[in-house]
């Protein structure tokens, strides 16, 4: 049975998965990404659990997967195949495409960026599923986004597209760890939340699942921080909506977790600063964390598919 297999190596855990033809789920797996060991036993670990899953198809499916796709964090060089950095990994210009290749006995490899990976595959398999214009932005510890067009995801000229969580929305404000201040991700992230709410309550455990709950039951501190980060988040993506007119705004990550307590004040605070702009449908994720596998599995069948039509191009 054809296949591929898909990574999403994220800083704490890998997911992965052994994906047929029409996106088809055969097998999944998931082990600890290992960072305290080192960027280089990191590596080593994504080269192994690659080599595990190759030798599972080949034993389950009577032949290794034709090809393979990595989602990986930070500033990935997808062209090149290299991961360029990743500071929760400690990564610095990692070939990690060619050493896939090398282990998984020379099939072709698709590396990708983890967000822009989610967004490719909420696009065309999840929330966005139609739209020929999306953007999508996770709300996680920082904040970041894929800007998708006719199914495909940008990446940029320099692998930087889509990084909204740096749209400055309030100058001169909180420093951010870029160099700026008063970037998006400073007062919309769910680490953000977290951080005003702990403050609050002085109590350092508690997280924007908490604030939301408080928002719930009418906590007239958390309400208050709860639509400083809305307010925010409308400034951010208006600006975002104004530069790309996308069709769908599908909104994933940690604090789209509240559902309808995030859902219903942002659709309205997007609705108030819009003028000329097309108002977009706003959507939440549907995929939640398999995104970035199943986007990683979408770019291997691309790059398949890619190298398949060449082979026969005359």
């Amino acid at each position: 049975m054809r296949h591929v297999i898909a990574l999403d190596v994220g800083g704490t855990g890998m997911k992965a998965a052994l994906v047929g033809t029409g996106g088809a789920l055969l097998h999944r797996a998931r082990r600890v990404t290992g960072r305290e060991r080192g960027p280089d036993a990191v590596v080593d670990g994504i080269l192994d659990f690659a080599a595990e899953l190759r030798a599972y198809g080949t034993e389950q499916f009577g032949a290794p997967a034709t090809a393979a796709g990595v989602a990986v964090p930070g500033i990935v060089d997808e062209e090149r195949g290299i991961a360029a950095y990743a500071a929760n990994l400690g990564w610095r210009d990692v070939p990690l495409r060619e050493l896939l290749a090398e282990r998984l006995g020379g099939v072709p490899v698709a590396l990708g960026h983890d967000v822009r990976t989610g967004g490719l595959a909420e696009g065309r398999i999840g929330a966005g599923q139609g739209a020929d214009r999306f953007l999508f932005v996770a709300l996680g510890t920082g904040i970041a986004g894929a800007i998708g067009i006719t199914g495909r995801v940008e990446a940029g000229a320099h692998g930087f597209a889509g990084e909204i969580g740096h749209i400055v929305v309030r100058p001169d404000g909180a420093p951010c760890p870029c160099g700026q201040r008063g970037c998006l991700e400073r007062y919309a992230s769910a680490a953000a939340v977290s951080e005003a709410w702990a403050a609050t309550t002085g109590s350092p455990e508690a997280d924007a699942a908490d604030c939301a709950k408080a928002v719930e039951a009418e906590d007239p501190k958390a309400r208050q921080i709860w639509q400083h980060a809305v307010d925010a988040l409308a400034d951010g993506l208006v600006t975002g909506l104004t530069l790309l007119d996308p069709r769908t705004l599908i909104i994933g990550g940690g604090l789209a977790e509240a559902g309808e307590t995030l859902f219903t004040p942002l659709r309205e605070a997007v609705r108030q600063r819009i003028t000329f702009q097309k108002p977009p449908t706003i959507v939440p994720a549907a995929l939640g964390d398999t995104a970035g596998c199943l986007g990683a599995g979408l770019l291997a069948w691309d790059l398949l598919n890619k190298t398949d039509s060449s082979e026969v191009t005359p």
